[in-house]
């Protein structure tokens, strides 16, 4: 019997947050440009974006390396989401 494979939490959290930084700017400053033509085409894009994403991502989660990769992206995601909403609450 062989032992499980540790899991590089810290390596593995680290990559993940750079990725969660990367998204999350990328979806926010391309959001903001496309909240100047207007509010609904970002809500649109970023739906049909995510949407078409997702399943990719969610396949990622069993593999070693990407898992932190999707952690990330849905981390970046979210949070991206919320920024967007604050902004958009205080027009």
């Amino acid at each position: 019997m062989t032992a499980a494979p540790r899991t590089p939490w810290g390596t593995g959290l680290t990559v993940a947050g750079f990725a969660a930084a990367v998204t999350g700017t990328a979806i926010t400053v391309l959001s903001l440009g496309l909240l100047r033509v207007h509010p609904l085409v970002a809500v649109v894009l970023n739906l049909i974006a995510v949407g078409g994403l997702a399943p990719t991502v969610w396949g990622w989660r069993r593999a070693a390396v990407l898992r932190w990769l999707a952690l990330g992206a849905g981390v970046g995601v979210v949070a991206a989401w919320l920024v967007l909403a604050v902004l958009a609450a205080q027009r």
